[in-house]
């Protein structure tokens, strides 16, 4: 017969499309519910739009591994505003994540399954919760907010591919070519991915052609690294937080046992293997992990600006010419010398000589803040300075046993911040950082670096050294790391690990230039994320507007 015309979907009207599933698109929905509840209006028609999950979104996926932690504690995750919140509209606070389990403790169970009541029985306010109980807990403020009859949500789990004008609305376009008009469009995707790189992509074609296994960067998730062949080598790239989960996912699956190291002070552990375990060689640029959080609930010792307090932030921001790496970068050095030198003073008093706050007041660069360090730490396993966050051998070739020494100086400065972080004078650094990242953070929103300076310094190297002092993973996590490494079932290659397709061989191949260590094998891990930068995003959506040019990259003075 003739072929018939395609029918053109009938678009659907909402009062607004939210486009993200995941906390940020639930919010909108909690803040329209409370509207209007306190308006008395007719229920709100709204629909929510997510690839994988509405609710949890892909970050907070129900059905991911229990091994995937929260990478905050418990007490400091919720949806609902609260008078802390600069925001319109009627106060609705709602329960926070601790409040939340507390309810769920007291009903008995949950419909989402056993697992929920188990987690919940165990949590505390200091406790690293699963994304899994975390996307639960969003899902469930989802459900209250509909449960209110306030607004009515229409929930679509497909890919927005684009934007159309439709009339006065806008239209969402979907992959399937169905399309949900409203006169308003919220975009709350989230953490967008990455497209894979040119690297990424030759990777993949290099494993199909070898039948070797690549997993490239991206969520955990979505990704597979279970099942790997015991005894032999396995490459993994990637030290932040995705890495331990992920070995905190083989661990349990290997099934070795941990077990407390007898009268250690610091809660070292010993790992028993099963058998089952595959040897890891691990590395990035930086070639040392994330440097963890405090063990839960610890006393850590307050953190009090000498010279980076509010009043010199606040200068700065009136401005829009400041270079970071010039003018911001050699302060916050000598906050992170000075808080390091004044717990080092107090634990180990013999480790530092002379006065050396006059040196530090008057450094105007980050090499005279390493000079003085330098000069005053007599210790060598007490010696750090700043040049170390970005390169533990200082940009130096080392021998394997200058290697593995530095390795052993990180375990116990690890163990011991973790299990002492008043006194010990790496958790003093880390605590300095964490401070001091958020007030960087607001210069960055009022514009008061260059443009120049804002690429080149802030988001090229300080958001990765912030993160990887201040935004380490869970204490109970990062004990696992160490005693794998102790016992020589995981190692680290060094800083600046490269990897290659060897062509020849057939494998992969990793080396870092300051150890000369040279690994290969048939398996490569990709343990890091793939953040979405702006134009590489996968997110088709926003391709699809700045292609077309109804969106475009925000410049800083160009």
């Amino acid at each position: 017969g003739l072929m018939s015309e395609p029918e053109v979907p009938v678009p659907q009207r909402f009062a607004a499309v939210i486009v993200g599933g995941g906390p940020r698109g639930v919010a909108p929905v909690l803040r329209t519910a409370a509207r209007a509840v306190a308006a008395g209006t007719a229920p709100v028609r709204l629909a929510i739009i997510d690839a994988l999950a509405v609710g949890p979104g892909a970050t907070w996926l129900i059905d991911q591994p229990a091994q995937y932690l929260n990478n905050t504690q418990a007490d400091a995750t919720t949806v609902h505003p609260d008078d802390s919140t600069p925001m319109t509209g009627p106060a609705a606070p709602g329960p926070d994540l601790v409040d939340w389990a507390r309810r769920v403790r007291a009903d008995g169970g949950h419909p989402a399954g056993e697992w929920v009541l188990e987690e919940v029985e165990e949590l505390t306010g200091a406790t690293f919760p699963t994304r899994r109980l975390q996307g639960v807990y969003f899902r469930d403020q989802l459900d209250a907010a509909i449960a209110t009859g306030a607004v009515e949500v229409t929930e679509v789990v497909a890919r927005a591919v684009d934007l159309a004008r439709d009339g006065e609305d806008t239209a969402v376009v979907l992959e399937d070519g169905r399309r949900l008009s409203a006169p308003t469009v919220v975009l709350a995707q989230g953490m967008v991915q990455a497209e894979p790189d040119a690297e990424v992509t030759a990777l993949t074609g290099f494993a199909e052609r070898f039948s070797l296994r690549y997993a490239p960067p991206g969520m955990p998730a979505e990704r597979e690294y279970t099942g790997l062949p015991a005894g032999e080598t396995v490459l993994v790239r990637g030290l932040g937080a995705n890495f331990f989960d992920v070995i905190g996912q083989l661990v349990a699956e290997w099934g070795g046992a941990l077990e407390p190291v007898a009268g250690d002070p610091h809660g070292r552990l010993r790992y028993l293997p099963s058998g089952r375990e595959p040897h890891l060689v691990v590395g990035s640029r930086r070639g040392v992990p994330y440097r963890a959080k405090p063990g839960g609930g610890r006393p850590v010792r307050p953190f009090v600006a000498a010279w980076a307090d509010d009043a010199w932030f606040d200068a700065l921001e009136q401005r829009g010419d400041v270079d970071f790496a010039a003018e911001v970068w050699p302060v916050l050095g000598r906050e992170f010398a000075r808080v390091h030198l004044e717990a080092l003073t107090e634990l180990e008093p013999e480790a530092v000589r002379g006065d050396w706050w006059a040196g530090l007041d008057t450094a105007t660069t980050a090499e005279e803040v390493d000079a003085v360090l330098e000069r005053t730490i007599t210790d060598p396993r007490r010696r750090w300075t700043l040049e170390e966050l970005h390169s533990p051998t200082r940009g130096r070739p080392v021998t394997g046993q200058e290697w593995s020494r530095l390795v052993r100086r990180l375990i116990d400065d690890e163990l011991g911040s973790m299990s002492d972080p008043w006194h010990h004078p790496r958790a003093a650094v880390n605590g300095a950082m964490a401070a001091l990242r958020r007030h960087v953070g607001r210069l960055t929103g009022r514009g008061a670096f260059t443009g120049a300076s804002l690429a080149r310094d802030v988001l090229g190297w300080f958001d990765g050294h912030s993160l990887a002092l201040a935004s380490g993973p869970p204490a109970e996590r990062v004990r696992v790391v160490p005693a794998l490494l102790e016992a020589g079932l995981t190692e680290l290659n060094g800083p600046a690990m490269v990897i290659a397709a060897d062509e020849s061989a057939g494998l992969f191949r990793a080396a870092s230039p300051l150890t000369g260590r040279v690994v290969t094998s048939a398996v490569l891990l990709e343990t890091r994320m793939s953040k979405g930068k702006v134009p590489r995003t996968s997110d088709p959506l926003l391709r699809a507007l700045l292609d077309s040019g109804r969106a475009r990259i925000h410049t800083v003075d160009g």
